[in-house]
């Protein structure tokens, strides 16, 4: 009979995906990790964990970067991703697919490598493609977990975002399911949680909000949206094409920065500008031009590479470059005096 612990080492769905092109699994996969101690999401350099719900069952999730070891004609050995999973969503139909799509595999970045097309590009941004090959933009095909901690970070500065995100990921979030690992195994970091879910999120009480440091106007856009969790799952299954960022900002609280920072996640969105972040039209017009710009001057400086927006915006940040800092920093504000 086989044991528990072989058992609970054993995934419930594992596989590999070999990237056309050079990849990056911290690059790629880092923009959906919300800090250092995200109770969600751990992205190292050539592994990751990610908890999360695929068709509705839990998912524990881990993603291992190599080297294939037989590469053709001498070439340099490309990258080889190989993945396991725990729990009932990874048993379910269309895993596997969705884990590819998660670790950029959809996103294509032909048109813009190819042909006169990065000529064409800012001397900035062509430069950080060079150097940073292996950038995709990811897609969760989740539409409510995006959300959420980007309703978190609406008007408040980074710290007191991500202590709400962690608040209240690990207060509410269920535990993932444990690969109980043995020798030889990896490890699960301790406080993963799975992102709280719709109905999580609607029992939460006032006094828990003040505890997060959330704000009235940030936490009834949550309850909104949390009510409205059957017309999020069906975005969650639309395209690009179909326009979901008009649906997302019928509703109330969400307007086109939450829609953009949400489509990049949960759709890979190339295109999708955050228009109205605090900082991204400076610091897109100082990189490229060398004087700060607001979102009218930002757009018309991105116009000629529309469809690819979000992939020059991404370069420009993984260029290095930083604008120079005016004015005082923000401090945070306590919500449980209001």
């Amino acid at each position: 009979m086989e044991s528990m612990s072989t058992r609970a080492i054993t995934p419930d769905a594992e596989g590999e995906w070999r990237p056309a092109a050079a990849y990056s699994l911290a690059q790629t996969l880092g923009v959906l990790q919300r800090g250092t101690h995200d109770p969600t999401v751990r992205v190292g350099d050539s592994s990751a964990w990610l908890c999360f719900r695929h068709d509705g069952g839990p998912v524990t999730l881990r993603l291992d970067l190599a080297r294939d070891p037989a590469p053709a004609h001498g070439d340099p050995a490309p990258a080889l991703l190989r993945w396991r999973a725990w729990g009932e969503g990874a048993q379910h139909d269309g895993f596997a697919d969705a884990v590819v799509r998660l670790a950029g595999g959809a996103d294509d970045w032909s048109v813009f490598d190819a042909g006169d097309f990065p000529a064409a590009l800012p001397p900035i941004v062509q430069r950080a493609r060079r150097a940073h090959p292996g950038l995709r933009l990811p897609a969760t095909g989740r539409v409510f977990d995006a959300l959420v901690p980007v309703v978190l970070e609406q008007k408040v500065t980074t710290i007191e975002a991500r202590f709400a995100w962690r608040y209240l990921a690990g207060r509410f979030g269920d535990a993932p399911p444990s690969p109980a690992s043995g020798p030889g195994d990896s490890v699960l970091p301790a406080g993963l949680r799975l992102p709280p879910t719709p109905a999580q999120i609607r029992r939460i009480p006032s006094w828990e909000w003040h505890a997060a440091r959330v704000d009235s106007a940030r936490s009834r856009t949550l309850l909104r949206a949390a009510e409205s969790a059957a017309g999020l799952d069906r975005l969650a299954r639309s395209t690009l094409d179909d326009r979901p960022g008009r649906a997302l900002q019928s509703l109330p609280g969400i307007g086109p920065w939450t829609a953009a920072e949400v489509l990049q996640r949960s759709h890979g969105d190339p295109d999708s500008v955050s228009v109205g972040d605090f900082h991204l039209s400076g610091f897109v017009g100082e990189a490229l031009t060398g004087s700060r710009t607001d979102d009218v001057g930002m757009l018309d400086l991105l116009r000629p590479w529309h469809g690819h927006r979000q992939r020059v915006v991404r370069m420009i940040a993984a260029s290095g470059f930083r604008k120079q800092a005016h004015g005082p920093r923000l401090a945070p504000r306590d919500y449980r005096r209001f």
